[in-house]
């Protein structure tokens, strides 16, 4: 099955061609629901995805989510006071700015919070608004580094003082252990085992080879680096970064050789583990947002709707063996609220953390064994045809902005269903504490 996948692979990576797509022709049955209101995405715009460290460094998060926001608002025109609530979500919060969907818009009367995509469908869906404006941040080039335990305790105590004796013996109490900062990591609070680790054991356990992530990675990166010299990364806006350039595309999209990459050591378990720098996405700065309205509302201000987002589904599973896994879990679930198999979706947009946790979630996809063992399922889901996979590469070359990764998949999904002339698209992530997540997103007609 591996070999039968990487084939598909190479064939799409060397063959594909944006011009030999044919248009397909819709004429499958819509997933609206009689009493059921349609909620539509009518754009979606994020800044460029930066490696960390370079033309962001000096800004902070609620820059780079205002510059979305703000791009959004250009490129759809709409008033301010139409937007009924904000929604944004970061995973590496900025201590000083807690609430950062408020410091994104705070000029304005629109509440905002801090929470995910989803929550802006719920409030649509429930009546209470018929516009709101989602997005995500994160900004790696500056996470907050805490004091350890110690200090902070000592700290706490010290303010609390309040004769001269007990602070000095506070500060007398002060040893060099407790100035070890604690760094912020990828991991997992509960295994405290990096992300990195629980690819390259996931990879191990269903038997990923080094190359077919080295392949898959370097697939990625080919397919972004077309889909950028051909100008189908539409949601990507220019950003006027103070005090430099005008950033206009992602910077991480570094196309290389299976010789360069075999070249990489190992990066998390060394020196027999399989996940390489190159074959995981990278730590990146970036910002996305979407206006979602009822179709009611979006029709009513003269907008034509992209896409509907229909259903949706959150699972979790063991964040020890099957962190990653989120995407199998999640897939044949939502398959199944929407009445759809994997051969009705045209468009397959997955998040990619690692090569491996990709090629894994494939192999258990396609295991009738896994399903019976793990899910409860009678058979396998199936794996997506990867002529329909990531064709506009995905996180591992695009990056990995992990609170604006979801608005981009989203956004991806409406605009490739558009350009490939399909009906059905599903967009699935897997997320920190073994959580995943899948939802189907239906053209709008043209």
């Amino acid at each position: 099955m591996a070999s039968m996948l990487l084939n598909s692979m190479r064939s799409c990576s060397v063959s594909h061609s944006w011009a030999m797509r044919f248009v397909q022709t819709k004429s499958k049955k819509t997933l609206a629901r009689p009493g059921v209101k349609n909620i539509v995405l009518v754009e979606g715009v994020r800044t460029p995805f930066l490696l960390s460290g370079t033309t962001y460094v000096d800004l902070m998060p609620h820059d780079l989510a205002r510059a979305a926001l703000q791009g959004l608002l250009n490129r759809t025109g709409v008033p301010k006071d139409a937007v009924d609530y904000i929604i944004y979500g970061t995973v590496i919060q900025e201590v000083k700015t807690s609430n950062v969907a408020r410091e994104v818009h705070r000029h304005t009367h629109t509440p905002a919070h801090t929470f995910t995509l989803q929550s802006a469908v719920g409030l649509i869906a429930a009546g209470q608004c018929d516009a709101v404006v989602a997005g995500g941040v994160e900004f790696m080039s500056d996470v907050p580094i805490r004091h350890s335990r110690k200090m902070r305790k000592t700290m706490l105590s010290l303010n609390k003082a309040k004769t001269l004796g007990q602070k000095l013996s506070l500060i007398g109490s002060i040893r060099m252990a407790h100035l070890s900062p604690e760094l912020p990591a990828v991991a997992e609070f509960s295994t405290a085992e990096t992300m990195g680790h629980s690819a390259d054991r996931l990879a191990a356990a269903f038997g990923v080879s080094r190359v077919e992530q080295d392949e898959f990675a370097v697939r990625s990166h080919s397919l972004a680096k077309k889909a950028q010299e051909s100008g189908l990364l539409e949601d990507v806006i220019s950003f006027k970064v103070p005090g430099r350039d005008i950033v206009s595309k992602d910077n991480g999209i570094r196309p290389s050789s299976m010789e360069q990459m075999a070249k990489l050591k190992p990066a998390f378990i060394k020196p027999h583990g399989t996940v390489t720098a190159a074959n995981s996405s990278f730590l990146t700065d970036g910002a996305s947002a979407v206006l979602i309205m009822s179709e009611e509302k979006a029709l009513a201000m003269g907008y034509k709707p992209k896409a509907y987002l229909r259903d949706f589904v959150y699972v979790s599973q063991d964040p020890k063996d099957q962190l990653l896994l989120g995407p199998t879990y999640s897939t044949p679930k939502v398959l199944e609220r929407a009445g759809l198999s994997m051969s009705d979706i045209d468009v397959f947009e997955f998040h990619e953390a690692f090569a491996g946790q990709i090629m894994a979630n494939l192999k258990a996809m396609d295991s009738d064994w896994f399903a019976q063992t793990y899910m409860g399922r009678k058979s396998k889901v199936g794996t997506p045809s990867m002529d329909k996979f990531n064709l506009w590469g995905g996180s591992l070359s695009l990056g990995h902005p992990f609170g604006a990764t979801g608005c981009r998949l989203v956004t991806t999904v409406a605009h490739r269903l558009k350009k490939e002339g399909g009906q059905y698209g599903l967009v699935a992530a897997c997320a920190a504490g073994g959580q995943g997540h899948a939802m189907v997103i239906e053209a709008y007609p043209q």
